[in-house]
C-alpha cells in the first residue's frame, strides 16, 4: 500500500495534491469485492458532502456504493475505468484511480486515516 494515501472506513483511498485529490477504492476493498464488472460514475462539476454516495461498483456477485471522503466537486472521472472496470482489480491504488475531486474544506482531510489505523480496522474484518 501507498504510505502517501489517506483511508476511510468505507474502503476509499484519497491522495491528496493541494486543494484537489484523487479517489478509488482500496486493495482491501477490491479483493473482497472480486472481479469488478462495472462502474457507475458521477458527472463532472457535481458536488458532495462526505459520506455521500458518488457511484457504485457492480462485481460478478454484489454491487457496492462509492462514498465521498471529503466535501468536494468531481473535476474529472478516470474514463479508463469506465471502459474497463477491471483496472481497479489490477491496479486499485494507481490506475485504478475513480474521481478527481476539487476539495470544498480541507479540514475535513484532518479527519481521514493514515495507512497503519486503516490497517487497524481491515485487520479486524
Amino acid at each position: 500500500m501507498n504510505d502517501e494515501l489517506l483511508f476511510t472506513k468505507e474502503h476509499e483511498w484519497i491522495k491528496v495534491e493541494g486543494n484537489t485529490a484523487y479517489i478509488g477504492i482500496t486493495e482491501f476493498a477490491q479483493s473482497e469485492l472480486g472481479d469488478i464488472i462495472f462502474i457507475e460514475l458521477p458527472g463532472v462539476d457535481e458536488e458532495f458532502s462526505s459520506n455521500d454516495v458518488f457511484g457504485t461498483i457492480e462485481a460478478v456477485k454484489t454491487v457496492a456504493d462509492l462514498f465521498m471522503p471529503i466535501e468536494s466537486k468531481i473535476l474529472e472521472i478516470n474514463s479508463e475505468v469506465e471502459e474497463l472496470p477491471e483496472l481497479i482489480n489490477k491496479d486499485a491504488q494507481g490506475k485504478g484511480w475513480i474521481v478527481k475531486v476539487e476539495i470544498q474544506d480541507l479540514d475535513e482531510v484532518k479527519k481521514l486515516l493514515s495507512l497503519d489505523d486503516y490497517k487497524k480496522i481491515i485487520s479486524n474484518e
